[in-house]
């Protein structure tokens, strides 16, 4: 386990170096993955597109909303890589799955 010195604000590079068995350690990954600016902006145009085609139809006298599966902009694969602005608060994270990232300044 590496020691993660990094200030509040500094901008990390993490890359995958092999992937974990367990699902919880991959949506940690993936959630980590999400804090990327690319990531954040594909997310909110996925957003937004959808609450634009939201189908609404009529059943039983009220409106019902037929809702698109949300957008998945992150794969979780061995040699992806992602920028993010280091904060304290997911340091828990970053330490419970350093076994399976390579952590740098960017």
């Amino acid at each position: 386990m590496s020691e993660i010195n990094y200030k509040a604000g500094e901008q990390i590079k993490c890359t995958i170096t092999s992937l974990p068995r367990a699902h919880a350690k991959t949506e940690t990954i993936a959630r980590l993955m999400r804090r990327d600016p690319t990531a954040i902006r594909a997310l909110r145009r996925a957003q937004r597109l959808r609450r634009q085609r939201m189908h609404t139809y009529i059943r039983g006298g009220r409106l019902w909303y037929d809702r698109e599966h949300p957008a998945k902009v992150v794969r979780v694969e061995t040699g992806e890589s992602w920028h993010m602005a280091f904060t304290h608060d997911i340091l828990p994270d970053l330490k419970s799955v350093d076994s399976y990232l390579t952590i740098e300044k960017a």
